[in-house]
Order: C-alpha cells, then structure tokens, then sequence
C-alpha cells in the first residue's frame, strides 16, 4: 500500500464539513489492506452481467468511448448457454483488449427441479445439487478452457474444490482462475479464509458487508475480493458509489464490479431478452464512468492495476493429495 493512498485521498464533502464544524475524524491507518495485487495496484475493474458476443460489443465500443478501463468481463447465465462459437467470438474479443474473461458454470439449483429453492428459506440456492450437476459444471469447465476461456465463476464449494483439484492435475489450464459468485458469497473472515483453500482465486462477497467487515476480513487473507459498487436488486440493489475509495482503502486487492440496480433480471439470457440485455450492459460501463469519476474526484484514483493484469498471486489452500 502507497502511504500516498492512505493520507491524500479524501473523504466525500470533507473540506466543506470541516470548515462548518462538522469534520470527521481522522481515519485509522491501522483499518487499511496492506495487500495488493502481484505486479502492483490496488484495485481491478470488472463489467458483469455481459452476456453474450453482442453485449460484449457493446461494452466494449463503450468502454472506449467513455474511457473506461476494465480488467475483466463476467458473463451469468453459463457456459451451457453459449455456442462453440459465441465463446470462440468472446475469446477473441476480450484477448484482442488484453481483458481477461470469466464465464459462469452450471447447472445449478435454483434452475433444477428442487424445490427448495423455492421456498422462503431457498434451501439449496445456486449450489449443484447431486453428481450429475457436479458433473454438468465440471464438463462446462473443461469445455471452456478448451475453447480459451481462462476464467470460470462457480456458485458451489465441492465445484470449486473440484475444479481447483482438476487444474492440479492437469485436467484443466494451471492458469484457470476460479471466481466464486456473488450468491454464495462468504460473510465472516473465516468463511473467507476457507473458500481461498478450497481454491478461490477472487471472491464475490455480499455488497450489504460493512467496511469494517472488510478490514477483518483482510486480517487474514490476501485472496483478491469482487464487490458490486451498486448490487443488482436480487443480491439487495445497493448503491456504494460514495465509498469506493474507502472500500479500496479496507478490501484491497479489490475488483470494483459495476452492477447495476432497478434492472430486470436476464439469466438465463435468450434472443428474447436482447433490447434489455443491450441496454443494461451499456448502462454498466457508465455506471463505471461515475464510479471512477468519483475516485478522481476524492484523489484516489491512483493505484489502479495495470490493464491485462489477472493473476491473483501466492494464495493458501488446502492440500488436494492426502
């Protein structure tokens, strides 16, 4: 961590309530990551929810025009969900930016026959419900790395075991990263701790984690976290537009994912929801613009990662032989 990110950088409104009396006090170094990402930065970014070929078009022409940098694309409905050749097409695209590509793997349990996950307490949610589901995620793992895919989101922790455990072997590119999804997200240091050994390469955690949960989180692994700036509604909706540079402060190495709230949800995505599937996506990349207009604004903009950058660095697991 520079010390130039933890004193220069200020907090929103900070002069003016200074000056009326109202100023906040000063914030406790002892509350910083002092990790970063291998190679340097603090900080990644990450478009999700892009969903095919033509929405990744459409992200990227608006990241350029908009000058949005971005590390990595996530797309959510599944690898299943994509030709031969709208994976071939996406490959190409985000290799041709230097961007790293993330696709999600399926099947999983709120699309199943299970019933549980319909009921208020959605028993079972997105993990992989029996062999045959482990075994459909690991079949859309070893299809993607086949076709260039280096980056696979799973939603289940004997998937991530699994997957991890396959690239190991060599079943799959020792370079695959695994991102473990937003709906699973882990809520406590420990969780934390432990879906980095079972494999973890980035983590999704809930956007509603305060920032003190952060920092406690940091206290014990240096795994690289994904956080929505704003959430989707089905994952709460939040808008934390105003503390970017404070969530970097306490969760670096952090990707800022630019989700985007009051959007009606599109997995999974079919030709039928293609106008919403444009538009949102679109809408992404400038909810980014403002994100990052804000960090410029506060003077914390610096330590951004270098663009093409994706490892995670030297992480703990667990042993996969016993």
């Amino acid at each position: 961590m520079t010390d130039a990110f933890a004193t220069a950088a200020r907090r929103p409104g900070e002069q003016a309530l200074t000056a009326l009396g109202l100023g906040a006090p000063a914030l406790d170094p002892a509350d910083a990551s002092p990790h970063t990402f291998p190679g340097g930065g603090r900080w990644r970014t990450e478009i999700p929810s892009c969903e095919g070929p033509e929405a990744l078009a459409v992200v990227l022409k608006e990241s350029s025009r908009l000058d949005v940098p971005i590390h990595r694309i996530s797309q959510g409905s599944g690898v299943w969900m994509l030709t031969d050749a709208e994976i071939t097409e996406m490959v190409e695209a985000t290799a041709a930016r230097d961007i790293e590509l993330c696709l999600f793997t399926g099947p999983r349990g709120t699309w199943d026959i299970g019933g549980s996950t319909r009921t208020d307490s959605r028993g079972g949610g997105l993990r992989a419900r029996g062999h045959d589901a482990v075994a459909g995620c690991v079949e859309d793992a070893v299809r993607a790395t086949e076709l260039g895919v280096r980056c696979l989101l799973v939603a289940d922790e004997g998937v991530l075991w699994t997957l991890h455990r396959a690239r190991t072997a060599g079943i799959i590119p020792a370079d695959t990263t695994l991102k473990v999804s937003a709906l699973i997200g882990p809520v406590n240091p420990a969780a934390y701790a432990v879906y980095e050994r079972l494999g973890a390469d980035s983590l999704n955690v809930p956007s509603d984690l305060t920032l003190d949960h952060l920092t406690e989180i940091r206290r014990v692994s240096a795994a690289p976290m994904d956080m929505y700036i704003e959430a989707p509604d089905d994952l709460g909706g939040y808008v934390r537009m105003y503390e970017v540079a404070e969530l970097i402060r306490r969760g670096a190495p952090l990707y800022l994912k630019f989700g985007l709230s009051r959007a009606p949800g599109i997995y999974p995505w079919g030709t039928h929801l293609r106008d919403v599937t444009l538009d949102t996506a679109r809408e992404r990349v400038r909810r980014g613009r403002l994100a990052l207009d804000l960090l410029a604004r506060h003077g914390a903009d610096g330590d951004m990662a270098p663009l093409g950058s994706r490892l995670p660095g030297t992480l703990q697991r667990f042993p996969t032989e016993a």
